[in-house]
C-alpha cells in the first residue's frame, strides 16, 4: 500500500488543522525607537515603515499595535546627550525611562522590555567603558547594572542586557534584587553574534562605534558550541529568557539552544534581515507577505518561543485580512 502524506495537504483547511507550528500575536515582540520632543515621527531610511518616535506618537503606535494583538514591546532610545560614561543611560529623565512611565500609565497591562546596553549613550559607540583602547569588562558591569535598575524603577517589566560583557546577568540580577526589583525579569542576549546584519539598526539607534568594532565581545559567527557555554552561564546567573541574535542565519543555534535548555527562547529577527526582505519586495523579486510568514514560521519550527521582529504589525495586519 502506498503511504500518501499528500492527503493532509489537499485543502487549506486541512493544512491549517494539521500544521505543527503557528505564529500568533502573543509570539511577537515589536521594537520601538524613542526620541525626545513632541509630534516626532522620523523615518529610518534603511528600514521602510519603521520610525523614531516621540512619546506622544509612541502611545498612538502602541494603541494601534494592541488593536492587532501585540502587547509586548522592546524599547530603544536615542538620548539627548552622550558622554564617555554613558551617564544618560541611567538618568531618570532619559527618553526610555520617561516613555516607560507614560506607556505604563496609559497601558498598564502591556509587557515592556528595555534594551540594556550603552552603545547609544557613549560618545565612542561601544557597549561599555573604554580603558587604554579596550573595553573594561568589569567596570562596565556597574554601568549596566545602574542602567537596568533605573529602567526597572521607571516601570520596565523586563531588562534585556545586550552588551555581551562577561558576568552582566549576575551583576544586573544582584543589583535589581538589592534595589527591590525582584520581580523584574532578565531577557539575556545569550548568543549575540558579531554580525553584519545590524547595519540599519545602527542608523535607527545612532549606535555605530566611532572606531574599531565589537568583535572582541560579541560572538564569532563561526562558533556554535560557544553559544551553549554563553547560554548556560546566563541561566546560572539568573536569566529568565535567553535569546539568539540574529535569527535568520543562526537557526541552527536556535535549534541547539531549544534542545539544550528548558527556558523561554527569543529569536531576534534583526534590522538587516528586515531591510533585505523589504528591498527585495520593493524590486518585485519576492512576495513580501508570503516570505515573512514563511520566515516567522521557520523561527518557531527551529524552537523559538518568542520573536522580536519589525514585521510584527504588518504581519498581523495581513493575517487579519485572510
Amino acid at each position: 500500500m502506498i503511504r500518501r502524506p499528500r492527503r493532509l495537504r489537499t485543502s487549506k483547511t486541512i493544512r491549517n488543522y494539521t500544521r505543527e507550528n503557528f505564529v500568533h500575536a502573543h509570539d511577537l515582540i515589536f521594537p520601538l525607537f524613542l526620541i525626545s520632543g513632541e509630534n516626532q515621527k522620523i523615518p529610518i531610511s534603511s528600514m521602510p515603515n519603521i520610525f523614531k518616535l516621540s512619546i506622544d506618537n509612541v502611545l498612538m503606535e502602541i494603541e494601534e499595535c494592541i488593536s492587532l494583538g501585540i502587547r509586548a514591546f522592546i524599547l530603544f532610545g536615542t538620548p539627548d546627550y552622550k558622554d564617555e560614561k554613558a551617564s544618560s543611560a541611567y538618568d531618570s529623565n532619559n527618553i526610555v525611562q520617561l516613555a516607560a512611565k507614560a506607556i505604563k500609565s496609559k497601558f498598564p497591562d502591556v509587557w515592556l522590555i528595555a534594551d540594556v546596553c550603552v552603545c547609544s549613550y557613549t560618545d565612542h559607540g561601544h557597549c561599555g567603558y573604554i580603558r587604554e583602547g579596550k573595553i573594561d569588562n568589569d567596570r562596565s558591569l556597574d554601568l549596566l547594572s545602574k542602567m537596568a535598575a533605573s529602567l526597572a524603577k521607571a516601570g520596565i517589566d523586563t531588562v534585556a542586557p545586550s552588551a555581551m560583557m562577561d558576568g552582566q546577568v549576575e551583576a544586573i540580577r544582584t543589583n535589581l534584587d538589592k534595589k527591590g526589583h525582584e520581580e523584574v525579569s532578565i531577557m539575556a542576549y545569550s548568543a549575540k553574534y558579531f554580525s553584519s546584519f545590524y547595519g540599519p539598526f545602527r542608523e535607527a539607534a545612532d549606535s555605530a562605534p566611532t572606531s574599531g568594532d565589537r568583535s572582541t565581545y560579541q560572538m564569532d559567527p563561526g562558533n556554535s558550541d560557544e553559544a551553549i557555554i554563553e547560554t548556560k552561564l546566563d541561566i546560572e546567573q539568573g536569566a529568565d529568557f535567553i535569546m539568539v541574535k540574529p535569527a535568520m542565519s543562526y537557526m541552527d543555534i536556535i535549534s541547539n539552544l531549544s534542545n539544550s535548555f528548558s527556558i523561554p527562547l527569543v529569536a531576534y529577527n534583526v534590522s538587516g534581515e528586515y531591510s533585505m526582505i523589504k528591498a527585495a519586495a520593493q524590486n518585485g523579486w519576492i512576495i513580501e507577505e508570503n516570505v515573512v510568514h514563511e520566515l516567522l514560521l521557520s523561527f518557531k519550527r527551529a524552537g523559538a518561543n518568542l520573536i522580536i521582529t519589525y514585521f510584527a504589525k504588518e504581519y498581523l495586519s495581513n493575517r487579519s485580512k485572510e
